[in-house]
């Protein structure tokens, strides 16, 4: 037998295997093969077909033992103490053992790209659905088809073509001062902007991508001609310039510097867990028309994940009742499978209606919601 036929039979055998989904490296092992083949033809011709058998069953092996490894590996935006109890519960849960690393969303996705097929990653967790769009779109979220994540996580909160999915929701919603202000003044975020409030509003800055997507929201459901007339409203009415955090922003309403402003529900639940008595209050917006805005943090399977099975597994998990009350209350955030129970200390603030715009158009219109804020002079 000589080297080119043992080659030819080798790699037919190797195709088969790559047919069936495993992705073999076997480099190293056609060299050996050509070092045996140059010890003599003859030898090669007597021990061609076992040897061919032998690799081919060792190459099917070991890639089977790859491909079915149980290790997932996560880079994650949630921050380590809000996401390691649900993968220790997990992996005590499966035996699945989680690896993962935790950087900013814009550090990751670019290790994501420069890694290419070779990251060993399997899922992406990032906050805010702007970030889970930008990462479709940059192409390393995989399409996933899943009954369970389809059943569990409503429309509005998970992509359309199914790259990313929201676990975890919070809303973005008006705080108020409970001393000088009076819920019957509150309706809208669009009335914000009105001059009953001049000197009265307070807000984060704009370069956070919270704000990005509330107005990428507003500008999908008002247009931007309207939009941007509400944000010049609310920059009018600013009693300070932007602040840099939520919790700075409710700490100004409560030395009194302002009465109102926007800030994330979980924002007010730690400054409230730490003192029941502070003298502010959520009120939900838009009740009697839109809702009020929401946002996830979520997450995807890598496009090269080495692991896709196991990871889709993981997220169904993450959508389930069992892991959703971890994931959620860990962060004092909303589930986002409805038929699990909110936190009580979460359900305390009410009930409100959301805004069912699906969560892409936060990600879609993040460019051009920036460049609004800009012109409208929103720091």
């Amino acid at each position: 037998m000589t080297y080119q036929t043992f080659a030819l039979r080798f790699n037919e055998n190797l195709k088969i295997i790559q047919h069936a989904g495993i992705t073999i490296k076997h480099n190293y092992l056609e060299g050996l093969i050509q070092q045996k083949v140059s010890t003599g033809a003859k030898k090669m011709n007597k021990l061609g077909t076992s040897i061919i058998i032998s690799l081919t069953l060792f190459l099917l092996f070991t890639s089977i033992g790859t491909a079915f490894s149980k290790d997932l590996v996560i880079y994650s935006a949630r921050k380590e103490h809000l996401i390691k109890p649900v993968f220790d519960f997990y992996t005590k849960d499966t035996g699945i053992k989680i690896k993962y690393i935790t950087d900013k969303a814009p550090v990751l996705l670019q290790r994501l790209k420069a890694e290419g097929t070779n990251t060993p990653a399997d899922i992406l967790i990032t906050v805010d659905a702007g970030n889970l769009w930008h990462a479709a779109k940059e192409g390393v979220l995989a399409s996933v088809q899943s009954e369970t994540l389809t059943a569990n996580i409503p429309g509005h909160l998970r992509d359309p073509e199914n790259k990313w999915f929201g676990l975890s929701l919070r809303a973005r919603t008006i705080v108020y001062s409970t001393k000088r202000v009076k819920p019957g003044e509150l309706s809208t975020y669009e009335a914000l902007a009105e001059p009953d409030w001049k000197g009265r509003l307070v807000l984060r800055t704009s370069k956070k991508v919270y704000n990005q997507s509330l107005v990428a929201m507003l500008i999908e459901e008002h247009g931007e001609a309207k939009t941007s007339e509400i944000i010049k409203g609310w920059v009018k009415n600013l009693a300070a310039p932007p602040f840099s955090h939520d919790t700075k922003t409710m700490e100004a309403i409560i030395a009194g510097q302002g009465d109102v402003g926007i800030v994330n529900t979980y924002y007010f639940g730690r400054l409230a867990k730490k003192d029941p008595n502070i003298p502010i209050a959520l009120f939900w917006p838009n009740q009697t028309s839109g809702g009020v805005h929401v946002n996830v943090s979520g997450a995807g399977v890598v496009a090269a994940s080495k692991n896709r099975d196991a990871a889709v597994s993981f997220l169904e998990w993450l959508s389930s009742e069992q892991a959703q009350k971890i994931f959620a209350d860990v962060n004092m955030e909303y589930p986002v499978n409805p038929d699990v129970t909110v936190n009580p200390y979460v359900a305390s603030w009410g009930t409100f209606k959301q805004n069912e715009i699906n969560l892409k158009n936060a990600g879609e219109k993040q460019t051009q919601a920036i460049k609004l804020m800009d012109r409208a002079g929103y720091k």
